[in-house]
C-alpha cells in the first residue's frame, strides 16, 4: 500500500492481517506494471536503495539483497565444489545468477522466470544485481513456467536446483508441490542438491507455508534441512531456505578448506557462518519436528 502523509509518500508491507507492517519512505516512485501474472512495482528509499514490490510483497532491496543471494547459492557450492550444471528457477532480479557465476568451475547455468517483465524492470532500474543477465555466457535466461520446465527436463540433468521463487501464492504457488519436488529429485544427479525459499518461522501465516514445505521435501529427499539468514525487509527480520540432497549433509560434508581457497569474496556467507545458520532456535526446531511426513 502507498500512504501520502505529511506530503511524504511511504509504502507499507502489511503482515498479520494488518496490525504489523513495515513502511519504507519513497524517494521516488521508478516504475508500475501489471504483467500478466503479477503487480510489479520498484521504488527507491534512501536507506535501502531500490527496492522491488510483487504484489504487495518486497522481494529484494539494494541495500540488503547480498544476504539473500549469499545464502541462496554459497553454502551448496562449500558442500559440493564439484557442481557443474545449475538450474535456476525464479530470480528475476538477477542476484543469485550473479553470485552463482562467480564460480569458474561452473559450466552450465539455466535460469527458468516466468514473467519476463520482473526481469526488463530489474535490468532498468537494479542493474547491481540484474546486470549479469546479459553478460554471463554461460547462462542460458528462458522465461517460461518453471513446473512445466521441471517436468519436461531429462533425468540428472542438473547437480543443483536453486528455486529462488515468490512466497508460495501467486505465480510461485506451484513450486512447492510433492509433485514439483519429485520433478527436481529426478532432474538432480545423482549427488544432487535443492535449496529453496523456505518462508519464516514467525508470524502464524509463515510457519504454516514453511511446515507445508518441509513436510513436502522430506517425502522426497533422504536429507532435508533449514537453514536462516538475516534480512531487514523480509517479515520478522529472518527467514529461512531449505537445503535438500540425494546424499549430502549440509554440515558433515561441508568443504570448508576447499571453498575458503577459493578466495571468494563475500559479504555475509563464511563457512563458520555455514555451520550456524543451521543451528536453529528451539521454537524453529519444534516447528519442523512438528512436521508429519
Amino acid at each position: 500500500m502507498i500512504l501520502s502523509k505529511n506530503h511524504d509518500i511511504w509504502y507499507s508491507e502489511y503482515y498479520m492481517d494488518d496490525d504489523v507492517k513495515l513502511s519504507l519512505n519513497l524517494e521516488e516512485i521508478l516504475h508500475v506494471e501489471q504483467s500478466p501474472f503479477q503487480k510489479i512495482q520498484l521504488f527507491k528509499n534512501k536507506t535501502f536503495g531500490v527496492f522491488m514490490v510483487l504484489d504487495g510483497y518486497t522481494q529484494v532491496t539494494e541495500k540488503d539483497e547480498f544476504v539473500y543471494h549469499d545464502m541462496i547459492t554459497h553454502p551448496a557450492m562449500a558442500v559440493n565444489p564439484d557442481i557443474k550444471n545449475v538450474l535456476i528457477i525464479g530470480a528475476g532480479d538477477g542476484g543469485t545468477v550473479r553470485e552463482i557465476a562467480r564460480y569458474k568451475t561452473i559450466e552450465k547455468i539455466d535460469m527458468v522466470e516466468i514473467d519476463e517483465a520482473v526481469v526488463r524492470a530489474c535490468q532498468k532500474y537494479m542493474p547491481t544485481t540484474a546486470d549479469i543477465l546479459d553478460k554471463e555466457p554461460r547462462l542460458n535466461l528462458m522465461f517460461r513456467d518453471g513446473l512445466q520446465f521441471v517436468k519436461d527436463a531429462p533425468d540428472a540433468a542438473y547437480d543443483l536446483i536453486l528455486v529462488d521463487s515468490t512466497d508460495p501464492d501467486g505465480p510461485g504457488e506451484g513450486l512447492f508441490s510433492v509433485e514439483f519436488y519429485n520433478d527436481c529429485y529426478r532432474i538432480l544427479s545423482e549427488k544432487g542438491i535443492l535449496i529453496n525459499q523456505h518462508e519464516g518461522a514467525f508470524f502464524d501465516g509463515d510457519i504454516v507455508e514453511m511446515k507445508k514445505a518441509h513436510s513436502k521435501i522430506k517425502k522426497v529427499f533422504p536429507v532435508a534441512k533449514v537453514f536462516g539468514f538475516n534480512t531487514p525487509t523480509y517479515a520478522s527480520g529472518y527467514w529461512y531456505f531449505g537445503f535438500a540432497s540425494k546424499v549430502y549433509d549440509p554440515l558433515a560434508d561441508l568443504k570448508a578448506d576447499q571453498w575458503n581457497a577459493l578466495g571468494l569474496k563475500t559479504r555475509y556467507y563464511n563457512t563458520d557462518l555455514h555451520k550456524g545458520a543451521f543451528a536453529l532456535p528451539n521454537y524453529v526446531q519444534e516447528i519442523l519436528a512438528s512436521v508429519e511426513v
